[in-house]
């Protein structure tokens, strides 16, 4: 199962001019940073994300100064301040004048939802789910369908939107559906989630349910869309519904922010 989460608020895009891209230059100076083309101050501030959300940074806990810090990285002070101010605009932290930079009380307070690896469940979770929509665009599109996903139907009706929840833009999702399947619930496949819709139609059967999930980077676009930094790690996952004949009737490509995915499987003895 793998589950999605609350975190960061209103991310700061990658709009730092020159200085962050400058630091590409010194990007050797700590094996952390590795061969990476993302400035450094967006790699900084991933690591201090992952600091607080583990727990090594409690809430409450000062931060380590911009020297130490600066000495623990081998990076320009510039760089050490752009990361920090990233995550005082998602709200993790607040500079304090005189004392430093405080990790805030509700920095680890993530409202995870769960996604389930089963059909019933992930319907079931989405019956559950209102996230705020933002429909983007509607079209006649057909789905790019692989081999193994199933036949094509003649024609589907598409939307591409963005799923937020408590003001966090969380995930950009095309939806194809079969547009037979479209037309008996046209208003609620507009405003709703769409699985919970599907599965109220009277009549309709899945003969075969498929699931994949892959990491990626967000393109400029995305980065755009979700108020992430170009290159931030996302989840890709796909969803393809079929009819028993092998039909295909739903496609789902959804992009989600890799800050919300948390991957936990039961394995197998």
């Amino acid at each position: 199962m793998y589950y999605i989460r609350n975190v960061s608020r209103n991310p700061e895009h990658n709009q730092e001019g020159d200085q962050g891209m400058g630091d590409l230059k010194n990007q050797n100076s700590h094996p952390v940073f590795g061969a990476s083309r993302v400035p450094l101050y967006l790699q900084l501030a991933d690591i201090f994300r992952h600091r607080i959300d583990r727990g090594q940074w409690k809430p409450g806990d000062m931060l380590p100064s911009i020297e130490m810090l600066m000495t623990e990285f081998g990076v320009a002070r510039v760089t050490v301040r752009q990361a920090i101010r990233l995550l005082r605009d998602e709200g993790l932290v607040s500079p304090q004048r005189g004392r430093g930079t405080v990790v805030n009380e509700h920095a680890r307070s993530h409202h995870q939802l769960r996604v389930h690896t089963t059909l019933s469940g992930l319907v079931d979770m989405y019956r559950g789910d209102k996230p705020v929509l933002t429909n983007l665009e509607e079209s006649d599109a057909s789905p790019q369908l692989n081999d193994n996903d199933g036949v094509a139907a003649p024609s589907y009706f598409h939307m591409r939107r963005v799923h937020a929840r408590d003001d966090v833009k969380y995930c950009v999702i095309s939806i194809y559906i079969e547009d037979g399947t479209f037309r008996k619930a046209k208003k609620a496949f507009r405003t709703e989630a769409v699985l919970p819709v599907l599965f109220s139609l009277p009549g309709l059967e899945i003969g075969r349910a498929r699931q994949t999930m892959h990491i990626s980077k967000a393109d400029p676009e995305v980065a755009g869309l979700l108020g992430v930094a170009v290159g931030t790690p996302m989840a890709e996952v796909r969803r393809v519904l079929c009819a028993p004949d092998g039909t295909v009737l739903y496609v789902a490509d959804v992009l989600y922010r890799g800050d919300y995915i948390h991957l936990d499987m039961d394995l197998q003895p």
